[in-house]
């Protein structure tokens, strides 16, 4: 049997692409909680995914499941794990810059902070927290609607290119 480290089945994994947003990682998204070596030899990996209801989990523990038999593990164990739900908090640094690369701005405060504590409901687009355009950078941008492409997602306008862009909301 082979042996792998910690750092090489990370790795593997950091190349599985989110089924809905392809140029981030499950482990760039914090959906992969957990790496660990059962007795009997097998991997297990445990995968949180965005929220309890999420289209792609299937796909996304199919995709893991290959991307470890591909580097040579032979025996792979997917496991959900539901509690504590899933946050953007988990998201990575590198995660955020790739989103916002791809085109859609990265959530712009940590849920796990105080001051992220911030109750949209009945608020003006005025008094919404600044959120930069991912094209221009501008933060002069406002709220076209609460809900965007995904469920995780908010529909944006930049005031100053004018482009419409998705906006991955803290949760």
């Amino acid at each position: 049997m082979v042996t792998f480290t910690s750092e090489q089945l990370w790795q593997c994994l950091s190349t599985v692409s989110d089924p809905e947003i392809p140029a981030v990682s499950v482990v760039d998204l914090g959906i992969v909680r957990e790496l660990r070596w059962q007795e009997d030899e097998t991997c297990e990996v445990i995968i949180t995914p965005t929220y309890s209801g999420c289209p792609a989990t299937q796909v996304i523990a199919e995709s893991i499941e290959q991307a470890l038999q591909s580097l040579g593990v032979e025996k792979i164990s997917i496991r959900t794990q539901l509690s504590p739900a899933w946050t953007t908090d988990w998201m990575t640094a590198a995660g955020r810059e790739k989103l916002k690369a791809f085109g859609i701005a990265p959530p712009a405060h940590c849920v796990s902070s105080e001051q992220s504590s911030i109750d949209i409901s009945g608020l003006s687009n005025h008094t919404l927290p600044d959120i930069e355009c991912p094209q221009c950078g501008s933060s002069h941008t406002r709220l076209l609607s609460q809900f965007g492409s995904t469920a995780c997602k908010a529909l944006y306008r930049c005031n100053d290119c004018l482009e419409p862009f998705d906006y991955f909301k803290p949760h």
